[in-house]
């Protein structure tokens, strides 16, 4: 079975998105084989890796919706990880989902005939604590917080975590929390560090090295449809990417 990694924060901007792509990108350069699936309606992740929203036909939202297969909206890649693809029509799937009689378990289900030709599936959770975010959760076995280095950043943080515990008791008690994830991080200024001592003892939770540092590398490479990896290899960012990457896999 896959490690099905749930990368989750109500709050946006604290570079998620950002995370799945190139952690996803770092895990395949180790010779994993790695399946990204993009469960926010903003289809970040999928404009992220080179694939234009407005050109799909179907996507995770016609899976969740049922009649329509995971494999059959499978985006493949030769040299980077495959993409299970989100559009703007994913916005209504919550309202859909709660006519499920098991709501939560949607997404496990659809993923399932998947897990055989993956060792990751990497779900990019939206920014809300919904029935997506939840499906997200109850399909995965572990859950990575990234969170910016930044006061406010924090704000939140405990209400999805009441949302994990909730889902470790209802509908997947084996759900592990990897930890939080520094990013966006400014080792020149006083505060980044300060926040960066004060996260493990805020939340008790373990704090995944290296902090992922803030640049405008990161920006600039999703306009071509790569990571950072591949346009900037040799960035701190990268290097960053590829030492969590080794770190999860060992």
């Amino acid at each position: 079975m896959p490690r099905t990694l749930a990368v989750a924060n109500q709050k946006g901007g604290v570079a998620k998105t950002t995370t799945v792509a190139t952690l996803g990108a770092a895990l395949g350069e180790l010779g994993q084989r790695v399946l990204l699936v993009d469960l926010d309606p903003q289809a970040c992740l999928t404009f992220s890796v080179g694939i234009d929203p407005e050109d799909l036909d179907k996507s995770i939202h016609h899976v969740l919706r049922g009649g329509v297969k995971a494999r059959d909206v499978l985006v493949e890649f030769d040299d980077a990880p495959d993409l299970v693809p989100a559009t703007i029509e994913l916005a209504h799937a919550e309202v859909q989902l709660a006519r499920e009689t098991s709501p939560e378990q949607v997404l496990r289900t659809a993923l399932r005939p998947l897990v055989s030709s993956y060792d990751w599936i990497i779900v990019d959770c939206p920014p809300t604590l919904g029935l997506l975010t939840v499906n997200g959760l109850s399909a995965a076995s572990d859950v990575l917080i990234p969170l910016q280095c930044e006061t406010l950043a924090h704000r939140g943080v405990g209400q999805l975590l009441d949302t994990v515990y909730d889902v470790q008791r209802l509908t997947n008690p084996g759900l592990h929390v990897l930890g939080v994830l520094p990013t966006l991080y400014d080792a020149r200024t006083t505060h980044a560090r300060a926040v960066l001592d004060t996260i493990a003892d805020t939340y008790s939770l373990d704090v995944l090295q290296p902090p992922i540092p803030k640049s405008i590398r990161f920006a600039e490479a999703p306009a071509i449809g790569e990571t950072i990896l591949t346009t900037a290899p040799a960035s701190p960012g990268a290097k960053a990417y590829r030492a969590l990457a080794g770190t999860l896999l060992h």
